[in-house]
């Protein structure tokens, strides 16, 4: 009994000294291991500095934790912090206890409005990290570093073309010459920016843009000439030599209970912002106003996809035999049963000739849109060129497809009364880099002449 009692013994004393072993392994891995480094990564909203570029650093050490960070701009001596932070380290143990603070950013901004002691040429933005130390485990410091340029003078800006005579509503063109550093140029109205391309067959720095100025702007000073680089350095300089007021034209509409019945389920039915359930004049009232700017954002997002290359050229066409039914930038007043329920702005030119009349591609172009669109209904969207798109709306059947090259005055389709049409018409709308514009001007041969052509001739 005594001899056979010691095997269990001793497999328990090499049972403890075997787990004795692999603690001290755990224990010691655990304070001697190193763990990966912290990751820096820096990122700024513009690739240079100019008046104000905002930076940003993201710090992470997800195992360990981090214990610092600093974030600051650097230039010659002179060294700015823009920010830091310090944390309590977490347990070394990774069973137990707090990890730490695996994450974290830092922001700030330079530039010459934060930091006016820059000067033009480089600077560096530093970002600094340093891991949590542990037990017999060091410390570790990482250090990222970006270097970017300094521009802190906007570029040239020269008008080239001259006697520009602009209307409010109306659009318009321009030549000009930039610097060298200029990346984005245009014409700005109000909070409305038209971006201008490079002259065809021009000199260095040569530029063009067909211009909009909104219906709603009657500030003059607030049409400008711009150019400003990838610093974010901007000149602008005013370049109209005229600009007229638009009277103001209103329009009443009554809503009878036939024409909500006719126009809005049709709508509706298409429509997931549109709450069937609701009373047919709460429903029209949404694609009235929500869904009219819905239509409008969708597009001036289509304009991007304009060509900078002219495809158009004379004068726009006009349905044949139409006459003139509602005015561009008509103020209308809505009344249903007798109370005013809504007030919107009408922005194109309806036109009326015999029902389904055959309705002419404005000018030639490139179909980017072809098929329902809520308010406007069955409707086509031409690109132009320049940033110069045409919609015809209202239509009882659609003759072209997306992405179909047209001529001008080719059918593309027929009138009607879809959408919130209240009886067979056409409605023109001309946008100018998103921004609807009076068409009669483009219906104007000799308006085209003297505020087109003449202002992009060499």
């Amino acid at each position: 009994m005594r001899i056979g009692s010691r095997k269990p013994r001793r497999r328990l004393r090499v049972v403890g000294i075997l787990v004795a072993v692999a603690a001290l392994g755990v224990v010691g891995w655990l304070a001697f291991r190193v763990g990966p480094e912290p990751t820096v990564a820096i990122d700024t909203d513009r690739p240079a500095i100019g008046r104000a570029t905002v930076v940003s650093a993201r710090f992470l050490e997800p195992e360990n934790g981090l214990t610092d960070v600093r974030l600051e701009v650097a230039q010659g001596d002179r060294v700015e912090p823009l920010g830091s932070e310090t944390f309590t380290a977490g347990s070394w143990l990774p069973w137990f206890g707090d990890r730490g603070t695996a994450e974290t950013v830092l922001a700030g901004t330079v530039g010459r409005d934060v930091q006016p002691w820059l000067v033009e040429g480089e600077l560096t933005i530093r970002a600094t990290a340093v891991r949590a130390t542990g037990f017999l485990r060091p410390s570790r410091t990482v250090v990222e570093e970006l270097r970017l340029p300094v521009r802190l003078t906007p570029p040239r800006l020269e008008v080239l073309s001259s006697q520009h005579y602009g209307r409010q509503g109306g659009s318009g063109a321009v030549r000009y010459r930039v610097g060298d550093t200029a990346v984005r140029s245009g014409v700005r109205a109000g909070g409305h920016e038209s971006t201008g391309s490079p002259m065809p067959d021009g000199g260095a720095g040569e530029r063009f843009v067909l211009y909009a100025l909104p219906w709603n702007l009657d500030d003059r000073a607030e049409i400008r000439l711009f150019a400003e680089d990838d610093a974010g350095n901007r000149v602008e300089q005013p370049f109209l030599d005229l600009f007229k007021p638009r009277p103001p034209s209103t329009d009443r509409i009554t809503i009878t209970d036939a024409f909500l019945a006719r126009v809005v389920p049709p709508i509706a039915d298409r429509s997931p912002e549109v709450d069937t359930s609701a009373p047919l004049i709460d429903q029209y009232l949404v694609i009235n106003g929500e869904l009219r700017r819905a239509a409008l954002d969708y597009i001036a997002e289509l304009s991007r996809a304009s060509t900078p290359t002219f495809l158009w050229s004379g004068p726009f066409v006009q349905m044949a035999n139409s006459a003139l039914r509602a005015n561009f930038a008509q103020t209308r007043t809505y009344v249903y049963d007798g109370e005013v329920v809504d007030h919107q702005t009408h922005l194109g030119l309806d036109l009326a000739s015999t029902a389904r009349a055959p309705v002419p591609a404005p000018n030639a172009g490139r179909v980017l849109a072809a098929g329902w669109m809520t308010l406007y209904g069955n409707a086509v969207v031409i690109d132009h060129g320049g940033g110069l798109l045409s919609l015809s709306g209202h239509l009882s059947s659609i003759d072209v497809a997306e992405g179909e090259l047209v001529e001008r005055g080719q059918i593309i389709g027929r009138s009607g009364a879809t959408g919130l049409a209240g009886g067979d018409h056409l409605h023109l709308e001309i946008f100018v880099h998103g921004q609807s514009v009076d068409p009669l001007e483009w219906l104007d041969g000799t308006w085209i002449e003297n505020n087109i052509t003449t202002k992009l001739s060499s």
